[in-house]
């Protein structure tokens, strides 16, 4: 999923920003714009224009731009620049690693670079060897529409939903009841927190699996410990209630994966693509499972062994999957995960493009502040976790 709307290559000369699709009223007779949260300080403004002063954070946006990011550069008080005159980077590519390594040798003055998404999978090797420059993503970003698509798919294979909608006469009842259900929630980041607090209502016994049980949930996505991929994490140093303190949650850690998974009737991935989280899913653990549970994935499909999957469902111990994300993705024609009464399948829309430009503009206004300021950037990636 690309960030930008309307796309446009970028220039190797300044470029002004072009209107944004819902602009701000102008300022009246120079008063001073409303800032965005988190914005620059008085010192930065140019009190002779009203607006934020540019000339100290340069900032180049690249492969794509589009107006709203732009617009977040600049309404936070930076200046859009070419690649060899920035100090900061906006990189828009969810997924082109080589390229960004390019722009990187070329562009040596370049110390900061924000990435459009919370999972950097593609990216965590070139950051490892450029870790002398200050790298952030989008933690806590999309961390509340994709909860509330994992909840929504949660109860669509509970309820049936996805039998029904494909039917062509009237059926038999199916289904069950979310109330009380054996949850385990496997990442402890953002979307898990969101997710927790949906679940509420449901009076769930909700077991969440992460590195760090205990580590206070900042809601701005710090980064601690399987975190989501597409999601928020865990601030190790606080700003948050931790998870356990949220009603009916039990907080374990990673190494206690398969005792969280025995007996669960549902399950949720909503963790980092790493080394040791690759295949984490196989045959063994879905055998673990509660007969009949579902396992929703909306972090990433390797995840999930997919032929164990399939055979898990064939067997019929799986009750269904509902998967926004897959092994292999796109998932092809044709495939034996296809058509199946049990499995629903979303293709990658747990945060689409209109959900995901606001949140995103929100956040490079936040940080292209913070950096003017001198204050902490948020969603830092520690390179040797790998989020």
């Amino acid at each position: 999923m690309e960030v930008g709307g309307t796309v446009r290559v970028v220039a190797t000369e300044p470029r002004q920003p072009g209107p944004d699709p819902d602009p701000d009223p102008d300022p009246v007779d120079g008063a001073r714009p409303e800032p965005v949260p988190g914005t620059a300080t008085s010192d930065d403004w140019n009190l002779s224009t009203g607006r934020p002063d540019p000339a100290g954070l340069a900032v180049a946006v690249a492969p794509r731009s589009a107006p709203w990011i732009d617009g977040a550069v600049t309404s936070a008080g930076a200046r859009l620049a070419p690649l060899d005159a920035a100090s900061a980077l906006v990189w828009t590519a969810p997924d082109q690693p080589d390229e960004l390594e390019a722009v990187l040798r070329n562009a040596e003055s370049i110390d900061w670079v924000q990435l459009p998404w919370a999972g950097i999978d593609p990216y965590v090797e070139l950051i490892r060897r450029r870790n002398e420059l200050v790298w952030t993503c989008a933690k806590g970003v999309y961390s509340d529409p994709v909860a509330e698509h994992a909840l929504a798919l949660l109860l669509a294979g509970f309820r049936h939903l996805g039998g029904y909608s494909r039917a062509t006469e009237w059926g038999r009842p199916e289904g069950r009841n979310l109330f009380g259900a054996r949850v385990t929630i496997v990442g402890g980041g953002g979307i898990a927190r969101v997710l927790v607090d949906l679940l509420a209502p449901f009076r769930c016994q909700i077991t969440v699996v992460r590195r760090s049980p205990g580590v206070p949930v900042d809601s701005a996505g710090a980064g601690s410990g399987w975190n989501s991929g597409e999601s928020g994490e865990l601030d190790e140093t606080g700003g948050g209630p931790a998870l356990r303190s949220r009603g009916r949650v039990r907080e374990v850690s990673t190494d206690q994966l398969a005792d969280a998974l025995d007996g669960a009737e549902a399950v949720v991935l909503a963790l980092p693509l790493l080394a040791e989280t690759r295949g984490m899913i196989g045959a063994e653990e879905l055998a673990r499972l509660a007969p009949g549970a579902w396992l929703v994935n909306v972090a990433r499909g390797e995840h999930i062994d997919t032929d164990a999957l399939v055979a898990a469902l064939d067997s019929g111990h799986l009750g269904g999957a509902a998967l926004d994300v897959t092994d292999p993705e796109p998932l092809p024609t044709g495939h034996r995960l296809w058509g199946r009464g049990n499995v629903i399948i979303t293709p990658h829309t747990a945060n689409t493009p209109e959900m995901a430009r606001p949140l995103l503009s929100e956040r490079i206004s936040t940080n292209v502040a913070n950096r003017i300021a001198g204050r902490d950037l948020v969603g830092v990636i520690r390179p040797d976790l790998g989020y």
